[in-house]
């Protein structure tokens, strides 16, 4: 994992903030800790979800994340396997067209 950080802001309910606050004080951290646990722990879970991954493998097919993207989201080795059936599915639009 990459040592380097980049500040963030966004917007939260009060009640969410006030939440984390609580949970930083049980466990004695500060309330970015705690955020970036979440957020670490919920994009893990998040590419276990097939209909997910789906969603990241259509938008890496219709060129909307990169492959780098592509593999820090689902991994090096499932990125790979959507590389080459991308490569698979183009060859074959290229094939249908050529027979048109």
């Amino acid at each position: 994992m990459s040592s380097e950080k980049r500040r963030v802001q966004f917007r939260a309910p009060d009640r969410l903030i006030d939440r984390a606050d609580a949970l930083a004080a049980v466990l004695g951290e500060d309330r970015t800790d705690v955020l970036v646990t979440a957020l670490r722990e919920y994009l893990q879970e998040a590419t276990h979800d097939d209909t997910l991954v789906q969603e990241i493998a259509d938008a890496y097919y219709d060129d909307e994340i990169t492959h780098d993207q592509l593999r820090s989201l689902v991994g090096a080795e499932e990125a790979a396997n959507f590389r080459v059936l991308k490569q698979q599915l183009d060859d074959a639009y290229v094939d249908e067209v050529a027979q048109s």
